[in-house]
């Protein structure tokens, strides 16, 4: 007999695998998501969709190529039958025009946010927003307005609709995608774990809160690093 587990009235089939979609694996966060879901048993099945290689190769991993993440319709029949996406694709703000952050913020994340709910209804997706992001979309600060209003219209979209907001995170070790200034600075984590607890995490953490969240769901729809690493803990 198949144990479900219902939680905000959505029943979840313990037995089931995941099969997600990852999404910015050529960059640190997604790069470190795409390696806990190649390790971990509950995950099935990856497709990653990149501008450009990732290159790596795993047995339970497909990858698409694709240039145009403003239309799909080349590759959508590829894109049934996930259960997840972990959407880590972004860009910073810094030195770009507000229309370009918004394009390349809001309306690439929810073209392919529409896409994915009409293909998959019942998928779990876990948006990486950050700390600081401005749910009001009322603040002074133009990218926490515009993540701001990206969240919001993602759990609007998806009832398994979950929005990440990491502060620092610290790099898997060994993983090649790490931006080299974090090489200087690591020696802070401990520091701000044991001090500021709700300011940082792992990037194993943030890819094992994902696995997790994807199997159980969550009662919290924005997920701080504290509920970052209390999911994570549940996903070892």
């Amino acid at each position: 007999m198949l144990h479900l587990n219902t939680l905000n009235g959505i029943a979840m089939n313990n037995t089931s695998k995941i099969r997600a979609i990852i999404t910015g694996t050529t960059g640190m966060v997604g790069d470190g998501v795409l390696h806990e879901c190649l390790l971990h048993p509950l995950v099935e099945a990856v497709l990653v969709i990149n501008r450009k290689p990732c290159g790596i190769s795993h047995p339970k991993l497909k990858e698409i190529i694709h240039e145009d993440f403003f239309n799909f319709s080349s590759i959508e029949s590829q894109l049934s039958g996930y259960n997840a996406c972990f959407f880590c694709l972004g860009v910073s703000s810094v030195g770009m025009k507000k229309e370009e952050y918004y394009k390349l913020t809001y309306t690439l994340t929810m073209h392919m946010a529409k896409t994915l709910s009409t293909l998959n209804p019942d998928m779990t997706f876990c948006y990486v927003s950050g700390a600081g992001t401005d749910s009001t979309e009322m603040g002074n600060s133009n990218w926490a307005r515009v993540k701001g209003k990206t969240e919001n219209d993602i759990l609007g979209l998806f009832k398994n609709g979950f929005a990440f907001r990491p502060g620092f995170i610290k790099p898997t070790e060994g993983l090649k995608r790490a931006h080299k200034f974090y090489r200087y600075i690591n020696w802070m984590f401990p520091v701000m774990v044991k001090f500021f607890p709700n300011t940082a995490n792992t990037l194993r953490e943030v890819g094992l809160a994902m696995i997790e969240i994807a199997k159980e769901g969550y009662e919290k729809k924005i997920i701080d690093p504290k509920d970052i690493r209390v999911l994570a803990k549940k996903a070892v």
